[in-house]
């Protein structure tokens, strides 16, 4: 059985923050696994306001962090270049300023944000700058338009803070929310476990005690349901019962009945072919002492009639016998 299952990735969470007027964001948190609602519109390098980098700002290892890969497209610089300035300043950033993503968090975000999906065939995993990491930027690039970059992005840190403290309430209620949803699904799953475990199966062999004479129709109508090609039941002691259970088979399916002339039983068995696909009667040459129900290649010992299974202790158990064997010995 199908269930549903929550494969939480607790170091790895995307949050950007769309437009005011609704837009939505280009990536956002799935299970704590990064995933892509909608392509990032394609920007000019020159163009980015600061609502457009607070898109580009996302939470990584409980860390608001910007990519160098995204840092250099809004300064307008190659990612190497950016990452070799930082390098020969690298007393200048250290791990609380700049850090390189794992394998498994690179795979992520190329996998589910699709402007990452450039770098889907880098060999190296890209670094992330944190907030101080991006004010330190300004020192090891100099130009006019670092520092104006940098003022922006700083000041979309600082909205995307003020952002997030004011929708705390709202977030940590979704969270709530999921929290509850992520209990419920786990307590219907006990749910759906605990009744498949309790519910009838086809087990190999079934003891009915006197009385359970549901128990003992519902099995064997299970097993005239199973069958794909024939069924065959050899029983002395038939009725209009054992055709209401044989007509519970699938389309296509074949039933044979080797039994004891009955009359009634053959007036019912006209009846019933007129209206259902017809089950065919055999003569049985003489009594036999034991019942049998063949289900495809599945031979079933009976330990009472089929229409009186359940009145009284009875047992139904599979043999490990060649179905065709038994067909000759009734010859």
């Amino acid at each position: 059985m199908g269930k549903r299952k929550n494969n939480t990735k607790e170091n790895l969470e995307v949050i950007a923050k769309g437009e005011q007027n609704g837009d939505a964001t280009s990536c956002d948190s799935l299970d704590g696994v990064v995933t892509s609602r909608n392509h990032l519109v394609a920007m000019n390098e020159a163009s980015f306001s600061q609502s457009d980098i607070e898109k580009l700002i996302v939470t990584i290892r409980g860390m608001q962090v910007m990519m160098d890969y995204d840092l250099a497209r809004v300064y307008g610089v190659d990612t190497k270049v950016l990452n070799q300035a930082v390098k020969r300043n690298a007393r200048r950033f250290p791990d609380t300023f700049r850090f390189q993503l794992t394998s498994e968090e690179m795979k992520e975000l190329v996998t589910n944000c699709d402007r990452f999906s450039i770098l889907k065939h880098s060999s190296v995993s890209s670094h992330v700058f944190t907030e101080p990491g991006v004010a330190q930027l300004s020192s090891v690039l100099h130009s006019d338009k670092a520092i104006d970059t940098s003022v922006k992005i700083m000041n979309a840190f600082v909205a995307m803070r003020r952002y997030l403290i004011q929708n705390a309430g709202i977030l940590m209620r979704i969270s709530d929310i999921e929290r509850h949803q992520m209990e419920t699904d786990e307590k219907i799953d006990r749910i759906l476990d605990t009744m498949e475990f309790r519910s009838s199966h086809l087990l190999p062999e079934q003891i009915f005690k006197t009385g359970c004479v549901w128990d003992a129709w519902a099995y064997v109508s299970d097993l005239v349901r199973s069958a794909k090609k024939r069924i065959v039941l050899i029983d002395n002691f038939v009725d209009d019962r054992v055709l209401s259970i044989l007509s519970k088979r699938a389309d296509g399916v074949t039933a044979t009945i080797h039994s004891r002339y009955h009359e009634m039983f053959l007036t019912d068995l006209k009846k019933h072919n007129e209206q259902y696909p017809a089950i065919e009667f055999v003569q049985l040459p003489h009594r036999n002492h034991d019942r049998f129900l063949i289900i495809d290649e599945k031979v079933y010992l009976l330990g009472a009639s089929l229409k009186d299974v359940g009145t009284g202790l009875c047992a139904i158990t599979e043999m490990h016998a060649n179905p065709e064997m038994i067909l000759e010995l009734l010859k």
